[in-house]
């Protein structure tokens, strides 16, 4: 279950949003009493209700807006009590004060905005001597171990327990809470309304991550990344195990370099099967792998991890996805789709345009490598035993094959070109490695000047679906997931 979190400033305003959270089925709200700028009329309020409430009246040293006395405060939470409230908030130092009234549920919370402190299952064992029907604790996360010691902390508790660390690296615990055994977890009325850091909207929880429907035994995925916030893969992951209505959840794990190798630890215990792996971790996490195939070393880089027979095992489905979005435009252009003794012209020399320009040269390909830092393109082109031009001479190659591996044209960015207008002839194919926006600068110029182009939304979308089959065993609905993805990143743009 899921308790919506709503904090606005009229009645009107949190009756409303009651009665439209209601309808698209949230079972539990929390009523923000603190956000309201007048008196709280309690009333108007339970006598209006769509469904069950937790009453919260939450301090500012608790993260919460109340700026009336404390009297005043705990007068209002006695009074929610006395009027049938479902459930209420208690912080630790007022529950021995408010007794226990009726059929109102007692939550006693603690809130810790700084740490997750070392003592947690003490703190517990307090709150739990306070008649405590429900044990909540927040805490914000610096480690993904952080969240970890809060789900033990859930799932061996003999009491319902909410534990939540905030932040971003926090995140997946408001998602797991469900499979650890909490009674519910919070969430936001809309994304852009946070009442708490790291925490996610009702709609992100229900159409995203299918939270009512995770349970002891549903098998985590997700990526590593950091930061993580802007990764898409948990929007195509978690419908494609939906599609085929596979009990798994695919989660954002924001994880600093520091703490790769002790996350990776701690995956077991999560129930972790598999992981996608991206900036910064793709190279570090080599050392951490037992198992791994000879073209993923010599490319030096992991994008996808798995759990299985208690190894970790890596691949990188980042090499076939792009060999396999530009076959289809050398075999429009050539009328065959060998790349052998084509040349290619790669712009960067930073990871993609290192697995890209490896594959070329697996095939045979002249391969060029031309980015704007000397040094790393010398690098690129010694260790894959070909050509390098600078980058103030990219215009010059007559290529048959172009690939964009640089950042330059992304999103927000998106009036800029790694390659001018004049470079372009009718019998090169273009293949830019940015999926945000698809139709980048490069793309259009490309096709005005009649080239066969390929986009980054088609490596992405391969490379996910990939990811899929090796975490599942099971064929990817890659159209789905194009169609979803192109979704996404439409509307981000809106």
């Amino acid at each position: 279950m899921i308790c919506v979190s709503i904090g606005r400033g009229r009645h009107k305003h949190l009756l409303a949003e009651h009665r439209h959270l209601v309808s698209e089925g949230a079972q539990l709200v929390e009523l923000r009493l603190d956000y309201l700028k007048r008196n709280v009329n309690l009333q108007r309020l339970l006598k209006n209700r769509s469904g069950p409430i937790v009453a919260t009246c939450r301090r500012t040293q608790d993260g919460g807006r109340w700026e009336g006395t404390e009297e005043s405060r705990q007068m209002i939470l006695r009074s929610a009590i006395a009027g049938g409230v479902d459930y209420v908030d208690l912080e630790e130092d007022i529950a021995a004060t408010i007794p226990r009234y009726g059929s109102c549920q007692r939550i006693i919370s603690l809130h810790d905005f700084r740490e997750t402190p070392g003592n947690l299952e003490e703190i517990h064992q307090r709150l739990v001597a306070l008649d405590a029907d429900v044990v909540k604790i927040a805490t914000m996360a610096h480690s993904p171990h952080d969240g970890v010691r809060m789900l033990r902390l859930v799932r061996n508790s003999e009491i319902p327990t909410v534990g939540i660390c905030m932040g971003d690296i926090g995140t997946p615990t408001r998602i797991l809470a469900g499979k650890f055994g909490a009674p519910f977890t919070y969430s936001t009325f809309h994304h852009e309304r946070s009442l708490a850091p790291g925490q996610l909207s009702f709609q992100q929880m229900t159409d995203i991550y299918h939270y009512d429907k995770i349970d002891p035994e549903t098998e985590v995925y997700g990526v590593i990344a950091d930061p993580v916030g802007h990764s898409l893969s948990p929007i195509i992951h978690n419908q494609a195990f939906n599609e085929l209505g596979l009990n798994k959840v695919y989660l954002p794990f924001r994880v600093p370099r520091e703490d790769l190798r002790s996350f990776l630890l701690d995956c077991e215990e999560l129930g972790i099967g598999g992981l996608s792996v991206t900036i910064p971790h793709k190279e570090d996490v080599i050392s951490c792998i037992d198992e791994i195939d000879e073209a993923t070393r010599k490319i030096g880089a992991v994008n996808t991890v798995i759990f299985r027979d208690g190894k970790k095992h890596g691949f990188n489905t980042d090499l076939p996805a792009a060999m396999a979005s530009i076959a289809p435009m050398v075999q429009l252009r050539f009328g065959d789709s060998s790349m052998k003794n084509r040349r290619a012209l790669i712009l960067g020399a930073g990871g993609v345009a290192k697995t890209i320009a490896y594959g070329l040269v697996q095939q045979g390909a002249d391969v060029v490598i031309c980015s704007r830092t000397q040094a790393k393109s010398e690098l690129l082109a010694s260790q894959l035993e070909c050509d390098v031009i600078d980058w103030d001479r990219r215009h010059n190659v007559e290529a048959d094959l172009l690939v964009n591996g640089t950042p330059v044209g992304m999103h927000p960015q998106v009036d800029q070109t790694p390659f001018e207008k004049r470079g372009l002839r009718r019998e090169m194919v273009v293949f830019d490695t940015i999926y945000n926006p698809e139709q980048t600068l490069l793309v259009k110029l490309a096709r005005d000047a009649g080239c066969a182009t390929a986009t980054g939304v088609d490596m992405f979308v391969r490379q996910a679906a990939l990811q899929f089959e090796i975490f599942t065993d099971r064929e990817a609905p890659i159209e789905m997931m194009r169609s979803e993805f192109k979704r996404t990143i439409g509307a981000a743009r809106q």
